[in-house]
């Protein structure tokens, strides 16, 4: 068998609308046989002939697996970043709770204990890493597991006090509905 075509057969028995992200280490585990110039050329043309989509350098998707737009994004946090603290807050989180009056539509805020850095991720939008200081333990209480979104979710209080922390623009918080969570 052709290894595009078995590399799809693969993809289309393994991968679901929650599973459908891809690195190239996870695609090489199909096809160990082929040597490294074979692979990137054969992802090169999987990515051309429309079988997988470049979300970013090191990322795929594969989109017959319709995945739900809205939680592409915090996958792609989760599978950029697998070690380390990482979670969803500031206005992604409070913008969730109706604190910000403004919804971030195409970008989601991520903290994280690797460095801030923006990545473009196409048409799918953009995730913000910002770094904090902040140790896993003092945070016990703050972070929730987010099944949907595959990372820990801040509370609404830890999400502003990350806001002050990293020193964001609060004009348009909605102070009255932030109170209640504090």
């Amino acid at each position: 068998m052709q290894p595009i075509r078995q590399l799809m057969n693969t993809l289309s028995q393994l991968a679901n609308p929650q599973a459908c992200l891809f690195t190239p280490d996870d695609l090489r585990a199909i096809l160990p046989e082929l040597s490294q110039a074979a692979f990137k050329t054969l992802l090169s043309r999987a990515v051309r002939d429309g079988h997988l989509a470049r979300i970013c350098r090191g990322l795929y998707v594969y989109e017959k697996a319709k995945p739900d737009r809205g939680w592409v994004l915090p996958y792609a946090a989760a599978k950029l970043r697998p070690l380390g603290l990482n979670y969803l807050s500031l206005e992604t989180v409070l913008s969730d709770a109706g604190v910000i009056s403004q919804m971030p539509i195409d970008r989601i805020m991520v903290m994280s204990s690797g460095r801030s850095c923006v990545i473009d991720c196409g048409a799918w939008g953009s995730i913000e890493f910002v770094k904090t200081r902040q140790p896993a333990e003092t945070l016990v209480g703050q972070l929730a597991f987010d099944p949907g979104a595959q990372l820990w979710r801040a509370s609404v209080a830890q999400a502003l006090r990350d806001m002050r922390a990293t020193h964001r623009n609060v004009d348009l918080m909605d102070w009255k509905a932030a109170h209640e969570f504090v």
